[in-house]
């Protein structure tokens, strides 16, 4: 195992190597979704949940939708539908034991994100599902989202990454399958043809 031969372990120490605060990276952290926030979001496709549960261990879950699928409920509240998954629950499993969550919002081609945190509750109320069915499949569940921080976050990550320039993206060559890695690290004695079936149809067939 890698034992780390520098360790930075005090805020004094990581402010005096990151060097002082820009003004504007603190004042523009603002504690409700304003009118550029929620048009961000009314276009966003695809965002990111950050959790944590009780006992301090962390989950970043992926969710994807038809752009605008969070609804802005008002200044300070977000809902994310459920979909069809892997029947874990993990962000509400979380929430149910610690509300704290934090989101992502990623809108393809924009190098920017925003970031959103706050509390979180998981609801069931029916009118709020049915604004949010798709193909005429109402959620069994929405994440409620107290929002208590809102910002927007450069887009130099996006720049280093080159996300958004396919013809910089490295080969995918020889990378392994999610079937492939589901039978390697489940132990799994179904074939691999089988499982990459079940792969196929469960993203054609069960999205919502």
């Amino acid at each position: 195992m890698y034992e780390p031969q520098n360790v930075v372990g005090s805020v004094a120490e990581l402010k005096a190597i990151l060097g002082p605060d820009f003004p504007s990276q603190i004042n523009k952290v603002i504690d409700h979704i304003d009118g550029h926030c929620q048009a961000w979001i009314e276009r966003c496709p695809f965002v990111t949940i950050a959790s944590v549960n009780g006992a301090g261990q962390m989950d970043v879950s992926p969710k994807g939708d038809p752009a605008g699928f969070v609804k802005v409920l008002d200044r300070n509240t977000l809902a994310i539908p459920d979909r069809l998954g892997n029947h874990r629950g993990d962000t509400f499993m979380n929430v149910l034991e610690n509300p704290r969550v934090s989101i992502m919002f990623v809108i393809p081609k924009r190098r920017e994100v925003v970031r959103v945190s706050g509390s979180a509750q998981v609801v069931m109320d029916p009118d709020l599902l049915a604004s949010m069915a798709v193909n005429e499949r109402v959620p069994d569940l929405a994440l409620l989202v107290r929002v208590e921080e809102a910002f927007f976050h450069c887009g130099k990550a996006m720049i280093r990454s080159r996300m958004w320039e396919p013809d910089q993206w490295a080969s995918i060559d020889g990378l392994p399958s999610y079937a492939q890695a589901l039978k390697d690290h489940g132990n799994m004695p179904d074939p691999l043809e089988e499982l990459e079936a079940r792969m196929v149809n469960n993203e054609t067939n069960r999205l919502y």
